[in-house]
């Protein structure tokens, strides 16, 4: 061991007997935890080689490491990604399936795990793509869970914060501007179910004949993008209609499919045409997916009852919810105002308790029926 070495560290002993490293040149000392010599000293001695032969000292630790995992060393971000893709299904394996592909994780791709540092991640990172951040940080978690990394490449209060686009909702105006302009029967009375019920496009794509309850005068759907939790826990969407979407169910097959040619349409091919129609009006910043924005803010501004809207939306969080009505402009009226109108204590308790007891049922039966579905 050469002098150079031998001076890198040295070892302290504490009056308890704990042993502590000693960094020679600036004086900090870090505990080993240990109170046994020669453990200290091998600790020491792994310690000035890292100092003096890094080369060396990574090449020792491959040693190690494929004692343990004959791949650990030698694994690379491209396996992770694909093992990742071959537990997924259906829509989720696509998404993975398009997102492992984008270009900036090439710099990675062949890049082997147990040798990345944060610096190759913020290559990736550089040009602040929102979901390059959000799937590589997925990535990362999974070789995490896997064991397959050591420790975090970027640690969890170090990774930038993603910058999305803004979203809104889109107005009364916007939509009757493409409805009025929509030749396609079909696609019109699309557009029109989603800025009545609010329902994701994809949902409303796939909608049945038999979804709809005409005896109740609901909607009743099992979230598309919440089926892969098996069904525990999960609330169904259900809406009570009135005139205005029932003339639109009306014009729709009365058995099968509301949307026979749109629900074989893959969502970005749904989406492409709807923007299409938003270029030829020069609208600019909504999506289909503004519709539910748009119906959670209009329900906000009428007082609609937060605990209804999220049933209708199919919301099982308040904080998922409150995040589509954050930008609806809100009149507070008067409290003696609100008083006269809504008729006092015994109409409005009245009318809470009837509207509970709907609720109450319609939930029961929809839950029934989603048993029985799934």
């Amino acid at each position: 061991m050469s002098e150079t070495m031998k001076q890198a560290f040295g070892l302290v002993r504490r009056p308890r007997g704990v042993f502590y490293l000693k960094n020679k040149i600036t004086g900090e000392q870090k505990s080993l935890k240990t109170s046994d010599k020669s453990e200290a000293q091998r600790i020491l001695q792994a310690h000035n080689e890292s100092e003096c032969q890094p080369h060396f000292n990574l090449s020792l630790a491959r040693v190690y490491l494929n004692g343990a995992d004959p791949k650990l060393a030698t694994r690379t971000w491209q396996e992770v990604m694909e093992n990742i893709v071959t537990k997924k299904t259906d829509e989720t394996r696509r998404r993975w399936d398009t997102a492992i592909k984008d270009r900036n994780f090439d710099c990675i791709r062949n890049l082997r795990v147990a040798e990345t540092r944060p610096e190759h991640f913020d290559r990736a990172l550089a040009d602040g793509k929102v979901s390059t951040n959000v799937y590589l940080r997925r990535i990362h978690n999974h070789a995490l869970g896997m064991e397959w990394l050591l420790k975090s490449v970027i640690p969890r209060l170090q990774w930038p914060r993603p910058v999305f686009k803004a979203k809104r909702a889109i107005t009364a105006e916007e939509h009757a501007a493409i409805v009025a302009r929509e030749q396609n029967a079909e696609r019109r009375d699309f557009y029109e179910l989603l800025w009545h019920t609010g329902a994701s496009q994809t949902d409303a794509a796939c909608l049945l004949a038999e979804d709809v309850d005409w005896n109740s005068r609901t909607i009743s759907y099992s979230r598309a993008k919440l089926k892969s939790r098996g069904g525990i826990g999960i609330k169904p969407a259900l809406i009570r209609f009135g005139a205005e979407i029932e003339a639109i169910l009306k014009r729709r097959p009365a058995v099968g499919p509301l949307f026979p040619y749109l629900r074989t349409v893959r969502a970005g091919d749904r989406a492409t045409e709807f923007r299409q129609r938003c270029d030829g009006l020069e609208i600019s910043g909504v999506s289909l997916h503004s519709y539910r924005y748009a119906w959670a803010e209009r329900a906000l501004k009428c007082g609609y009852p937060e605990r209804f809207a999220q049933q209708a939306l199919g919301h099982n969080s308040k904080t998922v919810h409150r995040a589509y009505a954050k930008h609806a402009e809100v009149t507070v009226p008067s409290l003696d105002d609100w008083e006269k109108e809504w008729g006092g204590g015994i109409h409005n308790a009245a009318c809470n308790q009837s509207c509970c007891r709907w609720i109450s049922g319609q939930r029961s039966q929809s839950r029934s029926r989603f048993e029985k579905e799934n």
